[in-house]
């Protein structure tokens, strides 16, 4: 089933674009994304991941354990971004090291959508409220990494910032207000005004992320050689701190929920990277941040490696402790 799951996955259309991409680049091609429409199609998909969120989240009737299991995701969204940024840090510029931290704080949607695929094989039903859950997780990770590019970037005056004066810019910035406030507001929105743009949200979701990645594939492919430039140390973080990060949930789920498939979605969720959300989002607000090296860690080794070797692991952690 793993192996059905990798073959699926690794033939997915968004994902063969982003390779497009990368081939078009380096046989000379000229195609490319026009800026603007490629900045519209960034700004569509952190709106729809938010309204979908929004929507997923006003089924729900709140329980102390949905309460604190929200709390708790958005704790990990901001843990790990913050301990991996000074990891990366060491390495990497201020720009690529809070990308990358963004990205890994944050959690990929097709991988969430693999985890429910998973749990199916093991006869086992995915509980709504985790939907929403994935949705807020999405933006304290690209909060965080701003901050800590505003914190720790020394061409700016270090000793004039106000931590108060950069967590208002970083919420007020465009791209986590858009995934924000659309999550209010999908939450807001009953069904029926819902299904009034579910067609926009939901229909051309699927299209509109191959041609993102498609544009994504391009850029990177550009950048691609920084990607080796660095050594072995992109290659070993983004193999080793998913394995960590997923693991480590795996136990510590524990003290908000017994359930088991809750606390696998946490786990894949917290071993997870952004290859949707953070590169929109970095995109349009740090473009100083190597796309060369953020995404095909996120999407060329993490994914994979979790959808072969984490998602057996992380159940087994859960269904034995």
């Amino acid at each position: 089933m793993n192996f059905n799951l990798l073959i699926e996955n690794l033939s997915n259309p968004a994902l063969l674009f982003f390779i497009l991409g990368i081939l078009a680049v380096y046989l000379k091609s000229d195609l490319e994304i026009p800026s603007n429409s490629s900045k519209f199609i960034s700004l569509y998909l952190l709106f729809s991941i938010g309204f979908k969120g929004g929507q997923e989240l006003s089924h729900e009737a709140f329980t102390n354990e949905i309460i604190w299991s929200m709390l708790f995701g958005i704790s990990i969204s901001l843990l790990i971004p913050t301990y991996t940024f000074f990891i990366l840090k060491r390495k990497l510029n201020v720009y690529d090291a809070g990308a990358i931290a963004a990205a890994y704080g944050s959690v990929s949607a097709v991988t969430f959508v693999t985890a429910v695929s998973y749990l199916e094989s093991q006869q086992l039903s995915l509980h709504g409220y985790m939907v929403a859950i994935m949705a807020l997780m999405e933006s304290p990770a690209i909060i965080i990494g701003l901050v800590l590019m505003s914190l720790f970037n020394k061409e700016e005056s270090s000793t004039n910032i106000k931590i108060p004066m950069v967590m208002k810019h970083s919420l007020t910035n465009g791209s986590v207000l858009l995934i924000l406030g659309s999550l209010v507001i999908g939450f807001l929105a009953n069904a029926k005004q819902a299904d009034g743009i579910k067609p926009f949200t939901n229909d051309l979701f699927k299209g509109f992320l191959a041609i993102f990645l498609l544009d994504m594939g391009i850029t990177s492919g550009r950048k691609l050689k920084s990607f080796f430039s660095f050594g072995l140390f992109p290659f070993v973080f983004a193999l080793v701190i998913p394995l960590i990060n997923g693991c480590f949930f795996a136990i510590f789920s524990s003290i908000v929920t017994s359930d088991i498939t809750n606390r696998f979605i946490f786990a894949v969720l917290a071993a997870s990277a952004s290859y949707i959300a953070v590169p929109a989002a970095m995109k349009i607000t740090v473009p100083k941040a190597n796309p060369g090296l953020y995404l095909p860690m996120a999407l060329a080794i993490t994914f994979p490696l979790n959808i072969t070797i984490g998602m057996p692991l992380y159940f087994q952690i859960v269904t034995i402790l």
